[in-house]
């Protein structure tokens, strides 16, 4: 039985994804024997897949690719989807995320069923810290909750249902926290290290990914009243 799944997402990281696989893999062959891959190419036009392919050959792994880029929500879904673990955790291809944050987070899973994590120290720019701060700015103003997750959780396979989480973008990493957070639900925060990524540049750095989450926000809370309104008339 697969006891944790770690879904790595990618899009155009050929370059980093040989050296980011073999470190996960180490890692996970000393620390989590009974773990498996499952990498997720959202839509490349290099050879990302291929090289996935032949990092992860020898170790528990399925590699699944999307025919044209569509979002970091999407990849999470299709992973989850193809995930055979009783858990689950994610990480991007771009080596920012070290494998021992697997460690930390899984040491948080004491008497809960979901781990959010925030970094220790990141500093990707004063664009970048406009664009988060603006995010959580909305979050607060839309659902009334002060966002405590910065990077990847880990959560009970059972939970995440990717047929009730509709985001493709990558505010489906901000809804599961925000439905946790706003129902009470038991969780825990843990601090992870984020280091510089091995090559390339960020493909999410935009002012304009405010204007999507603000949408993304407004549906989330139309459906969340609906979801009251239906349980309330007993539906």
């Amino acid at each position: 039985m697969t006891d944790l799944s770690v879904i790595v997402f990618a899009f155009n990281e050929a370059e980093n994804v040989p050296a980011v696989l073999a470190e996960l893999v180490a890692w996970l062959r000393a620390h989590e024997p009974s773990s498996e891959v499952v990498f997720v190419d959202d839509g490349s036009s290099d050879d990302t897949a291929g090289a996935a392919g032949r990092a992860l050959e020898g170790f528990p792994h399925r590699v699944e690719r999307h025919a044209t880029n569509r979002g970091i929500g999407a990849a999470l879904k299709t992973g989850v989807r193809a995930a055979r673990g009783a858990w689950i955790t994610f990480m991007p291809a771009d080596g920012q995320i070290e494998p021992d944050a697997i460690a930390t987070l899984r040491d948080g899973a004491k008497n809960v069923d979901v781990v959010f994590s925030v970094y220790e120290d990141r500093d990707d720019g004063l664009d970048r810290k406009i664009l988060s701060a603006g995010v959580r700015a909305l979050i607060r103003a839309v659902h009334g909750v002060t966002m405590r997750s910065d990077g990847p959780y880990l959560v009970r396979r059972r939970i995440f249902d990717p047929d009730d989480l509709p985001p493709d973008t990558f505010f489906l990493n901000f809804e599961l926290p925000i439905r946790t957070m706003a129902a009470g639900l038991p969780h825990r925060i843990v601090t992870i290290r984020c280091r510089p990524r091995l090559a390339g540049s960020s493909k999410s750095k935009s002012l304009a990914r405010i204007v999507g989450v603000a949408k993304d926000l407004a549906d989330l809370r139309r459906r969340r009243l609906r979801r009251a309104v239906k349980l309330w008339r007993g539906g």
